[in-house]
């Protein structure tokens, strides 16, 4: 199984009407299989994560932030984690808004 506790992540590719960028930084933390995290930076002023893992590592996540401008966003993500070969973790993520435009896209995040 995926430890993700104490792991930092920043994206490195992302579509469709994504608000992170490579300035948002995401700090996760787990307890057996639930996963939360922290996140800002960028166009997002601060964020919140609550997820579980499975035992492959797949995450399932609910998320909300605050942008700069003062917008309420949320959403729910599905996270394959990927093992790189410097021992570090990819997440490739497949998301969508559950507010707006309920618009769907994907992410790419490496662990800093």
């Amino acid at each position: 199984m995926y430890i993700y506790g104490g792991r930092l992540f920043k994206p490195v590719e992302a579509s469709g009407s994504s608000q992170a960028s490579a300035d948002t930084i995401f700090k996760y933390e787990q307890k057996e299989n639930l996963v939360t995290a922290t996140y800002a930076g960028g166009d997002i002023r601060f964020g919140q994560i609550i997820g579980r893992v499975d035992i492959a590592g797949v995450l399932d996540m609910r998320f909300q932030h605050i942008t700069r401008d003062g917008e309420l966003m949320t959403g729910h993500c599905t996270t394959t984690p990927e093992l790189m070969a410097n021992g570090k973790i990819r997440l490739h993520e497949t998301w969508q808004w559950t507010c707006g435009s309920n618009e769907k896209g994907q992410s790419i995040l490496e662990e800093m």
